[in-house]
């Protein structure tokens, strides 16, 4: 059955919103929060939503990054194909024959990504991974004229197309940009219950922008923010699917959120885990444990911050990341909410200062 937070998920899951062009997701974020925060924005894009408790510090800053991987036109060939630039990380095996959208000034364009067809491939060929380079959009059109006429141009964003779907199971979602609206969605969240009752400190809901081309937006909000916790909201890798291994991802769908004990940029606070860990435990929350060696989050910038800031990452578990669609379970969703929820009612000025010791 649909509910509030579901029409959140669809809604931001929907909203096309690539690194750089954020400004639809933005707007989401604000008609959602603008009743219950005071909103500003940063030079970048990044919109910060303060909710004030019962004290104007410690300041608890909830990140989760509005962008999604995507692509730009690069340039239209004489024929009327796109050629294309990822905007983010993407992976060559997952963008062929998928849907995508161009964003234009006379409005969308849809097109197919395409490559050369197999049965022309030499046998040498086929052995290869196919690589963007070699991909382009068909729009349908047979010159660059056609293509211009439809709006097209150089450095029009790219989306893919995924209708959120809600699968056989009924606890599991299937959209694309999982990765990462459902970090804004968490901050959504949480906000919008602290705001129906007592908090010690004050919180602000951070949706950055062009996190997954290098924590730009995470840089920039931090000095609006100025935080003295930093709490990413993120994805975790779920590790739940054939062929993959304990040890190169923990996570599984429907065993609670992942309490990130490393990424790729940044170490978190131990004792900062070591609340999440208590407060889950008291709770009765479910939890999980991941790493990622590779790969960042906003966290990496945040924790640099000035003099540096405690932080740590709370990811809801997902499969199929940086491609084209993702599916999440919505218990983990949901017990995400109650374990930040949790944790920020206990972030007082003397816990804050006990992280620090």
């Amino acid at each position: 059955m649909a509910d509030a937070t579901m029409e959140l998920l669809r809604e931001l899951t929907e909203a096309p919103g690539i690194s750089g062009y954020e400004q639809v997701v933005r707007e989401i974020i604000r008609k959602h929060l603008q009743d219950i925060t005071v909103i500003e924005q940063d030079r970048l894009g990044s919109i910060v939503c303060r909710k004030k408790g019962e004290a104007e510090k410690p300041r608890i800053m909830l990140a989760g990054h509005m962008d999604e991987i995507g692509f730009i036109v690069k340039l239209i060939t004489d024929e009327g194909f796109v050629k294309f630039s990822p905007v983010g990380g993407w992976w060559g095996h997952v963008m062929l024959a998928q849907r995508v959208v161009i964003k234009t000034r006379k409005g969308d364009v849809i097109g197919l990504i395409g490559s050369k067809p197999p049965h022309i491939l030499s046998e040498e060929e086929r052995k290869k991974l196919q690589e963007p380079k070699d991909m382009y959009i068909d729009v349908g059109t047979s010159s660059s004229d056609e293509a211009k006429e439809l709006g097209v141009c150089p450095g029009d964003p790219i989306v893919p197309i995924c209708p959120f779907t809600i699968l056989g199971t009924g606890k599991t979602y299937l959209a694309k940009a999982f990765d990462d609206r459902v970090g804004c969605a968490l901050f959504i969240e949480v906000i919008r219950r602290l705001s129906k009752e007592k908090h010690p400190n004050t919180v602000y809901g951070v949706g950055t922008v062009q996190e997954e081309v290098g924590l730009r937006g995470a840089r920039t909000s931090s000095w609006v923010v100025e935080p003295d916790v930093g709490l990413t909201m993120e994805v975790g890798v779920a590790g739940d699917v054939p062929d993959v291994k304990k040890e190169d991802a923990q996570g599984k769908l429907g065993k609670g959120p992942i309490i990130v004990i490393r990424d790729g940029s940044m170490l978190p606070n131990l004792r900062l885990r070591d609340l999440f860990v208590d407060t889950a435990e008291e709770h009765k929350i479910p939890y999980q444990f991941d790493i990622l060696e590779r790969g960042g989050t906003d966290s990496g910038a945040i924790h640099l911050h000035r003099q540096g800031v405690p932080n740590l990452v709370i990811a809801v578990p997902t499969r199929h990341i940086h491609s084209h669609a993702g599916i999440i379970n919505r218990e983990d969703f949901d017990h995400a909410v109650r374990l930040v929820m949790a944790v920020v009612n206990k972030l007082d000025e003397t816990m804050v200062a006990k992280l620090t010791e």
